[in-house]
């Protein structure tokens, strides 16, 4: 018995690994192995395809996707990018709270983004969800990374999080 306790307390609840997408330009830790899923999503009158990686672990979600655009369009890319910023409000019907963000791109550069951080009741069950996200839109891309939570995680792993989020 007090080997299963000890074997149990020694398992980390985050293990952090690094998880790198040429083909979608990206590179960030995740706190457990990620599940992948891809769908289309209709945004400003365009099927576009959407590449999710997301790692469960210690009742949160950690996620990071990545929606192609058909070509390098300023226009498109801030719909885009304002469809998702509005959707984060809507899923938990509270005013998100937004600040810019610099988000560091592999060269040595930072592209400008949004964090918004949402807290309200989310799904059929009304259950209180908190929202934190960094999005940025880059060449034929944007980006969501998010972390969705009862309760925060710790700062550290908030921190880790998006702190290892690297763009091309």
């Amino acid at each position: 018995m007090l080997c299963v306790s000890l074997a149990a307390a020694c398992s980390p609840a985050y293990n952090w690994r690094t998880v790198t997408d040429s083909a979608q330009g990206y590179a960030i830790d995740l706190p457990a192995k990620p599940t992948i899923d891809e769908r289309q999503v209709q945004i400003a009158g365009n099927a576009l395809p959407m590449h999710v990686r997301a790692a469960h672990t210690q009742g949160a979600v950690f996620a990071i996707a990545a929606i192609d655009l058909p070509r390098d369009d300023a226009r498109l890319r801030q719909a885009v990018v304002q469809t998702l910023r509005g959707a984060l409000g809507r899923n938990v019907g509270a005013s998100p709270v937004e600040h810019p963000v610099q988000v560091p791109l592999s060269a040595g550069a930072a592209a400008q983004g949004v964090e918004i951080v949402a807290t309200g009741e989310a799904g059929d069950a009304h259950e209180q969800r908190t929202i934190h996200a960094w999005i940025v839109g880059r060449g034929r891309h944007v980006y969501q990374a998010a972390i969705v939570a009862a309760h925060a995680p710790p700062q550290e792993q908030t921190d880790q999080f998006f702190g290892s989020l690297k763009l091309q």
